[in-house]
C-alpha cells in the first residue's frame, strides 16, 4: 500500500527525523516483496518489511542513522543461519535518512498520489538524489536513461525494481493506485465491519448508503457516498470491479444487484443474506428476463466456507477472504499460461 506517503509527509511537516527502510532486492525466499517499506523515527516504526530478526536488525540500524544525513545506502542480509529466519533467501535493504531539503520531492509525490496520477519514484543509490517521473513530467534532475526506464516501467505495469544504469544504480518504485476497486453498499454494522477489514488491503473502496449522517469514520482508502439513489452508483465503478451489497432494504439490494449483474463486467457480486433470499432474488430476476448465466454469477450467501459466525467482525473476515480469493482467480485467468517449447497455441 502507499499509505507511507501520507505518513512520511506528516512526519516531515512535523520536522521529525526519519529513516526510510525499503526492501530493494531479494534473492530466493523473503518475507516481503521489493518496495515494502517502513518509516523509523526515534519513537516509532510505521509499516513493516516482514517482521522477525530482519526487521529488528534494520530498525536498530535505522535508529542509529537518525541524526545522520548520509546518502541512501544498501545493506545485504542473508536470512538463513545468520539471521535465524527460515525464509533462507537474501534481502537487500535500502536505508535513507530524510533531510530537511527532502520536503520538495515528498510534497510532489504526495500531490501526485492525491490526484491519482501514476508516477515512479527514482532513488539514486549512494547519492542524495531522488526524482519523481510521470508519463509527461519530471520532478528532480533525473538522467535521460532513468526517465526512459521509469516510463517504460509505468507503461508495462511493472513492479519496484533495482536497476543498474550507465552511471549509477537506482531503485525504481511505481506509485500507482491499485486496480482492486470495491463498492460496498451499506454502512450498517456489517458494512462498517467489512470496510474496517478491507481498510488494511491495497484497494480502493467506494462506500455507499442512502441514510443521512450514517458515516462516522472512514479509512484512507474509502470514499463515502451519501445518496438517495445508491443503485445509480453502480455506473460510477470501473469495469472489473468487486461489489458487496448489504443495505438495510431488500428492495434496494435487489435493484443494486440487478444493475450490477446487467453490467456483466463485475469480477465479484456478493449479496448478504440466506439461501432463501437468494432463491427469491433468482425468481424475480428470471421473471424480468435476466439470463441464467448472469444470475449464476451472483454470490449469496457471502464469505468463505467454514466460517459460520454471524458477528459483524466474523462476517467481515470471511467476506474479505472471499474477495481476495476472487481477485486471485481473476489474476490466474488473465495470466498467460506457460507452454512447453514444442507447443504452440493455435
Amino acid at each position: 500500500m502507499n499509505e507511507w506517503i501520507e505518513d512520511l509527509a506528516d512526519l516531515s511537516a512535523a520536522d521529525e527525523r526519519i529513516v526510510i527502510v525499503t526492501v530493494a532486492g531479494i534473492r530466493g525466499s523473503a518475507p516481503r516483496e521489493v518496495g515494502a517499506k517502513m518509516l523509523v523515527t526515534a519513537a516509532d516504526t510505521i509499516g513493516t518489511i516482514g517482521g522477525g530478526q530482519l526487521e529488528y536488525q534494520c530498525t536498530r540500524l535505522a535508529v542509529g542513522m537518525l541524526e545522520s544525513d548520509t546518502a541512501p545506502a544498501i545493506q545485504t542480509f542473508p536470512l538463513g543461519a545468520a539471521m535465524g529466519q527460515c525464509c533462507g533467501g537474501v534481502v537487500e535493504i535500502l536505508f535513507e535518512p530524510v533531510a530537511a531539503d527532502d520536503a520538495s520531492w515528498i510534497r510532489e509525490l504526495q500531490a501526485l498520489h492525491g490526484q491519482r496520477e501514476a508516477a515512479v519514484l527514482v532513488t539514486a543509490i549512494g547519492a542524495r538524489h531522488k526524482s519523481v517521473v510521470t508519463a509527461d513530467k519530471v520532478f528532480g534532475a533525473a538522467a535521460t536513461a532513468e526517465i526512459a526506464f521509469a516510463r517504460e516501467l509505468l507503461g508495462s505495469g511493472g513492479t519496484a525494481t533495482l536497476h543498474a544504469g550507465d552511471s549509477r544504480d537506482c531503485l525504481y518504485e511505481p506509485i500507482v493506485n491499485p486496480d482492486f476497486n470495491i463498492a460496498v453498499f451499506g454502512a450498517g454494522h456489517v458494512g462498517s465491519a467489512v470496510v474496517a477489514s478491507l481498510a488494511q488491503l491495497d484497494c480502493n473502496i467506494r462506500w455507499i448508503d442512502s441514510r443521512r449522517h450514517i458515516f462516522r469514520a472512514a479509512p484512507r482508502n474509502a470514499r463515502t457516498i451519501e445518496t438517495t439513489e445508491p443503485a445509480l452508483e453502480v455506473t460510477a465503478m470501473p469495469a472489473g470491479s468487486f461489489y458487496l451489497v448489504m443495505t438495510h432494504s431488500h428492495a434496494l439490494d435487489f435493484d443494486i444487484c440487478d444493475r450490477i449483474l446487467r453490467r456483466n463486467d463485475a469480477r465479484y457480486c456478493g449479496l448478504i443474506g440466506s439461501r432463501s433470499k437468494r432463491r427469491r432474488f433468482e425468481k424475480r430476476f428470471r421473471e424480468q428476463g435476466m439470463p441464467d448465466v448472469l444470475i449464476e454469477s451472483l454470490v449469496c450467501p457471502i464469505g468463505v466456507d467454514g466460517i459460520s459466525g454471524k458477528k459483524p467482525a466474523e462476517i467481515a473476515v470471511a467476506v474479505a477472504a472471499e474477495l481476495l480469493q476472487a481477485r486471485e482467480q481473476t489474476r490466474k485467468v488473465a495470466a498467460p499460461r506457460a507452454l512447453p517449447d514444442n507447443v504452440r497455441p493455435i
